[in-house]
């Protein structure tokens, strides 16, 4: 099977915004590969490190919660 790794990415951007706390803060207990992803788009700061969560981008924090909209919320479904 092919996968669309910006579907994948964009399933964890919002997923992560199930996880926020302290503002910007998201755990980091997803994929390392798609984390490095989201680093490189921009969306969240470097994730390595011992600290078990990561920074959102600005972008990457409104992003995750549109996305969370359009894919989980039962408003947006017909």
């Amino acid at each position: 099977m092919e996968i669309n790794e910006d579907n994948v990415d964009n399933a964890v951007l919002a997923l992560l915004w199930l996880t926020l706390h302290d503002g910007h803060r998201a755990w980091k207990s997803h994929d390392w590969d798609v984390l490095d992803r989201l680093h490189k788009k921009g969306l969240i700061l470097d994730p390595v490190g011992k600290a078990k969560s990561m920074v959102l981008t600005n972008d990457g924090l409104r992003l995750s919660e549109e996305l969370f909209g359009v894919l989980f919320s039962n408003a947006t479904k017909p």
